[in-house]
């Protein structure tokens, strides 16, 4: 990847999210204290691209206004009508117009997805001057998805959706993402070219792909190792199972760090706690928002704290505190219910 990053990361945040069956817009659903769009952002900020550009439809004026609380500098575009994923992009660059150098796609609802696989697919680009890279993943189940076809020697050659795959196809194990890093000038004329002769009716991106393939131009791979990351959610359960493994992930940061935790499996963590090395953590505990607890502190068990600052040395149990300063060597609990103020 070059220093100064993509010229270019879209996220595509416009969809209407009915599985989720909820009044909150899908995107805005938390994962450990952070919004699924917030995560997303927070990945593509981590490639400092030139330009951070947001698909919204759906619930368009909210999740634009968390986008730019998110990302000020966020280039927001409207999707009017959802019309696919090649019509999103299509419809960006329709706005802004051409994108020279390297353009990554990705979606607001894969809360798990790390910059450092969206900076590879960005270093494979620009290092195989390909007109596009994909993302793929190894799953043991790819049903419903779309297989990775490759040639004899190994090199990518199709992309074949589950419906249209033939029995040997399906069982391919190797799947599309969904998400790539273009060539910003090919793809403006790809995705042109994108038809909507498929049951839904929608213009997909991945045929932008195809089209690619089929002017000759180069296209490659970048495999995902943790097929977590690429997951995307869909319904409550499956927001349930994000924010596990999310929750998994800052937990095992904090023990590596020296932070002493009795019971990952009843710990919870929001994104923006901090916890200090030489700190311990008792079982059935939630620390959310702005928490952040001292070295040598003791928290739990059955607390929860939210946008509450412990001390050093300090101990609270079985107890509930909202906005509280916790002084150094202070003792809170069992059984007490702090709220706005300070505990000596």
């Amino acid at each position: 990847m070059s220093a100064s990053g993509p010229a270019a990361v879209i996220v595509l945040a416009a969809g209407e999210g009915t599985r989720m069956k909820s009044p909150v817009p899908k995107t805005l659903h938390l994962v450990c204290g952070q919004t699924m769009l917030g995560h997303c952002l927070a990945a593509a900020a981590e490639l400092n691209p030139d330009r951070l550009i947001v698909v919204v439809g759906h619930n368009a004026d909210r999740v634009a206004a968390h986008a730019l609380e998110q990302v000020p500098s966020a280039t927001i575009v409207v999707q009017d009508y959802i019309g696919g994923t090649g019509h999103a992009v299509r419809v960006v660059l329709e706005t802004v117009g051409t994108i020279g150098g390297t353009v990554v796609v990705t979606y607001a609802d894969t809360p798990l997805l790390r910059g450092a696989t969206l900076a590879r697919l960005v270093s494979e680009r620009e290092a195989a001057h390909a007109a596009a890279v994909v993302l793929t993943a190894r799953v043991p189940d790819p049903s419903g998805y779309g297989r990775i076809i490759r040639d004899d020697a190994g090199a990518f050659a199709a992309i074949v959706e589950h419906a249209d795959a033939t029995p040997d196809q399906r069982a391919i194990n190797e799947i599309n993402t969904g998400m790539y890093a273009f060539d910003g000038g090919l793809l403006t004329d790809a995705v042109k070219r994108v038809k909507t002769d498929n049951v839904q009716g929608e213009e997909y991106l991945t045929d932008a792909v195809s089209v690619l393939r089929g002017d000759g131009y180069p296209v490659v791979t970048v495999g995902c190792q943790d097929f977590d990351e690429v997951q995307g959610v869909n319904d409550l359960a499956q927001l349930a199972q994000a924010s596990r493994v999310m929750n998994s992930r800052l937990l095992d940061a904090s023990m590596r760090a020296g932070v002493r935790i009795a019971d990952p499996a009843t710990t919870w963590l929001d994104v923006g706690v901090q916890v200090a090395p030489g700190a311990s953590i008792g079982p059935t505990t939630q620390l959310q928002g702005s928490t952040s607890v001292a070295a040598g502190a003791e928290v739990g068990p059955g607390c929860l704290l939210r946008d509450t600052e412990v001390g050093p040395g300090a101990t609270v149990v079985q107890s509930v505190c909202e906005s509280v300063v916790i002084a150094g060597g202070a003792r809170v609990g069992p059984f007490a219910h702090l709220v706005n103020g300070h505990s000596e």
